[in-house]
């Protein structure tokens, strides 16, 4: 169970976003929103059950404050729903919203890294080159790690354009679709075929190839999407 924010790349990502070199100062408001939003995208609070955050904040250690401030996060990230005089509550998974992510992702993340391509400095390689060694070793059996570290790998792809409202945008639809990442994975065999995926999106990258990458991510992008309306996600 996560437990901190040293690792999971949330305000990091954000700090490169603005240009690199970012000093980012985690407060207790960031643990907590790392903690809940790991459980959140690892399905472990169920969706049709209302958060006790008197619960929580016990469970955590932490005061109401902070808590109250990462659970409004999250509901600003779309990952909980307010409820009247009761708190939060999961927000549920549904086709729809997948069809909106996914479709926004393909007018905006090839094109991004297609780009990036051409603007990419060593620096930029070798972190897209760490990032997918990271996804390489997350566990299968930790879905939500890999979840992350996929939005790592794909956010690593774009990042070298260097134009920060592009950037954010992407990362917003990247960090919305990794409950649909871990849903997308959990049938046997997905994440092999996604390994090698990224292994060609890689290899395109470092070759110079922006017109295969552009093509393979699209590809990518478009069959995640036609997995999820086959039946993996369902029409809430």
């Amino acid at each position: 169970m996560a437990t901190a924010l040293s690792s999971d790349g949330f305000a990091p990502d954000e700090g490169r976003a603005l240009g690199g070199g970012a000093i980012v100062v985690q407060t207790l408001a960031d643990r907590i929103f790392a903690i809940v939003r790991e459980r959140i995208i690892a399905g472990m609070i169920p969706a049709d059950r209302t958060i006790r955050q008197d619960a929580l904040a016990a469970e955590l250690g932490v005061s109401k404050i902070p808590l109250r401030e990462a659970m409004a996060r999250l509901e600003q990230e779309g990952l909980l729903l307010g409820v009247a005089n009761r708190g939060y509550r999961i927000a549920p998974l549904s086709a729809a919203e997948a069809e909106d992510i996914y479709s926004l992702r393909l007018k905006l993340e090839p094109a991004a890294a297609a780009r990036a391509v051409g603007m990419a400095d060593d620096a930029d390689r070798a972190s897209l080159i760490a990032a997918f060694e990271a996804l390489d070793r997350a566990a299968s059996d930790d879905l939500a790690r890999v979840a992350i570290c996929n939005r790592q790998f794909h956010m690593a792809m774009v990042r070298p354009i260097r134009q920060p409202l592009t950037i954010q945008i992407i990362r917003q639809l990247a960090l919305l679709a990794e409950r649909y990442v871990v849903a997308h994975l959990q049938p046997a065999g997905r994440d092999a075929r996604a390994h090698l995926e990224h292994r060609e999106q890689l290899d395109a990258f470092l070759a110079g190839d922006a017109v295969r990458l552009q093509a393979l991510l699209d590809a990518h992008i478009r069959s995640t999407l036609a997995d999820l309306k086959g039946g993996i996600v369902p029409v809430d």
